[in-house]
């Protein structure tokens, strides 16, 4: 079985990219973006979901573009475009309605990458985050963009020894926001 590369900061982990890409409603065809790409680990359990996938993957490190690209060519992923950068001057060369659904893991001036989506029209977007002061940004800058759909918060629990029987250990929670093109639901305070 092929392993993916890491980087600081990721992968996120499986059970959070199945929901997060689950509340995407990923089509066949559809332009994903993965904004914070990391190591690419949501554009490739992306991509092994739905057939004609147009992936295009965002960070503005380096050390993750490279990463990601190795992953990507780990795991026979041909169908993504990879850019390097700062992700809002990147999402705002995109034309208007290309944008179908956007994953963002990661990225620096959220409220801006926000918006460009809104102005670009994408039809779904999440972030997942682990800071209580994003997620209050976030929800506020989706209900002012007209966005906001809902707001998760998920803990996954592996099991692990504990003399010789089993407990619970839990990771880090994350905290899941969700927004759609035109979304009404949930947008007064």
């Amino acid at each position: 079985m092929t392993e993916l590369l890491r980087v600081s900061g990721g992968p996120t982990k499986p059970e959070i990219i199945a929901v997060s890409l689950s509340k995407l409603d990923l089509k066949d065809g559809s332009n994903f973006f993965d904004i914070g790409c990391g190591t690419g680990a949501v554009s490739i359990e992306a991509n092994k979901m739905v057939r004609d996938l147009k992936i295009h993957a965002i960070d503005a490190r380096e050390e993750a573009i490279e990463v990601a690209r190795k992953n990507f060519g780990s795991f026979n992923v041909e169908n993504v475009t990879v850019f390097s950068g700062e992700s809002s001057a990147i999402l705002e060369k995109q034309p208007v309605g290309s944008i179908d659904c956007a994953f963002i893991g990661g990225t620096k001036n959220i409220s801006r990458v926000l918006e460009v989506l809104a102005e670009k029209k994408a039809g779904s977007v999440v972030v997942n985050a682990v800071r209580i002061e994003t997620v209050v940004n976030v929800i506020n800058k989706m209900k002012e963009l007209g966005l906001f759909d809902e707001v998760l918060h998920l803990i996954v629990s592996r099991g692990a020894p504990l003399t010789g029987e089993t407990m619970f250990k839990p990771e880090n929670p994350v905290y899941m926001v969700v927004g759609r093109s035109g979304a009404k639901k949930n947008n007064g305070d």
